[in-house]
């Protein structure tokens, strides 16, 4: 038998997926399992999301974010006997679900695997896929765990596989309980455990500086365009600089659009850029018009390979920067930096985009950032010299009135 609970969490949890995933809705599971002597033999509680990456009819990609659990069922998780393992399964969306393994040894129990499905025929969620059908993507993860041990990790892990992120936080899971009580001994997970103080040891010799991260040249500026059966339709010109932190260290990386290769579709509400090279898995700019006359950058998506194997990804889909007047370009020539989470942002340099009504795959009259903006000097000048004039003036009459009065003498 399974107790189901599941329900919106406010608070950090949603706060910690904001920073990568932009707003979405955020629901914590709790569940037990029990025998059939209605005691606890497996018990979990965790949140989680999944952003998909896929391939739409138009040989563009687009990513969607799967967030909403509330049509959540349980069919299929188990306590395990002698012939098959604990597992949980949850089922959700239309076709969507979630499988997690565990494993048995002498003093230890594992988190042995996760597997992912999900279900490119759902039109709500996948309405221009390529290909169509339920995909599964599957994880060997390996956590060894005490024997009556409560696993937790609160940090947010991420898995990504075939071009599917899962992500992961507030985990508290136990297999294999014993007498149908769960442990108040927690093992914790590499990221929740606290740092260890190192007593510092005085050096002989001058020690060496602290690395730090290479200042980057000014990224080349390249020009990237959209077409479609109508000709242009999406215009960028741009030096791109990459700033991402992953496990503390952070990384600068400038675009080379000459080994960059580029794609992307134009919609009437949206448009898409994607870049991607040698080390750039996915650069997506997304943008969108609101108001019926005005466009903006809503979305970034970015996978990079990492120097070590493994890959740094991020998504934000609630964004507003670039804003301009449908029909025109927007350009900012000086640096701008665009936040797309705590752990990544892009440096612009020489900016221009336009993603909707291009004319003749030429640029509009443009509308200027305010780093731009130079007629503010104007006035500050102005000012600057009628203060400079008043001072002078104040001086002048100050010692013109010390001379009036070393005229006269006391008699």
């Amino acid at each position: 038998m399974v107790c189901f609970r599941l329900s919106p969490v406010p608070g950090s949890g949603l706060v910690l997926l904001c920073l990568v995933l932009g707003a979405v809705s955020s629901y914590a599971l709790e569940f037990n399992v029990t025998d059939s002597e209605k005691a606890v033999c497996l018990y979990a509680k965790w949140q989680m999301n999944f952003t998909i990456r896929y391939e739409t009819t138009n040989k563009t990609y687009k990513t969607v974010t799967i967030s909403d659990f509330s049509t959540a069922s349980y069919n299929g998780s188990i306590c395990g006997d002698d012939q098959n393992n604990p597992r949980i399964v949850v089922q959700f969306g239309s076709g969507f679900s979630w499988t997690v393994n565990f494993t048995k040894e002498e003093s230890t129990y594992s988190i042995d695997g996760i597997s992912f499905s999900y279900n490119t025929n759902d039109k709500a969620t996948f309405p221009d896929a390529k290909d169509k059908g339920i995909l599964t993507v599957r994880d060997t993860v390996g956590f060894r765990i005490p024997l009556n041990d409560m696993f937790r990790c609160n940090s947010l892990s991420t898995l990504e596989n075939s071009g599917v992120v899962q992500y992961y936080w507030d985990v508290h899971v136990q297999a294999f309980v014993q007498n149908g009580t769960v442990s108040t001994k927690e093992f914790l997970c590499e990221k929740d455990k606290p740092s260890t103080t190192v007593v510092p040891i005085t050096p002989t010799t001058a020690p060496s500086p602290t690395t730090a991260p290479t200042p980057k040249e000014k990224p080349e500026v390249g020009s990237y365009s959209v077409n479609n059966s109508n000709g242009t339709c999406l215009l960028a010109t741009m030096g791109l600089q990459l700033n991402f932190t992953h496990n503390k260290v952070v990384s600068i990386i400038n675009i080379n659009p000459n080994t960059t290769d580029f794609t992307g579709s134009c919609q009437p509400q949206s448009a898409l850029l994607s870049l991607n090279s040698s080390n750039i898995k996915y650069l997506d700019f997304v943008f969108a018009v609101k108001n019926e006359n005005r466009f903006y950058l809503k979305e970034v998506n970015v996978s990079v390979y990492l120097v070590n194997g493994s890959v740094f990804s991020i998504a934000n889909n609630n964004l507003s920067y670039w804003d301009a007047p449908l029909g025109s370009s927007y350009m900012c020539n000086k640096e701008q930096t665009i936040s797309v989470s705590g752990a990544f942002q892009i440096n612009t340099f020489d900016l221009r985009v336009q993603p909707f009504n291009v004319m003749e795959g030429k640029y509009s009259t443009a509308q200027e950032c305010s780093l731009d903006d130079d007629t503010i000097l104007i006035p500050i000048i102005v000012g600057a010299g009628l203060s400079g004039l008043i001072i002078v003036i104040v001086i002048a009459y100050l010692i013109g009135r010390r001379k009036s009065y070393a005229g006269y003498q006391t008699l």
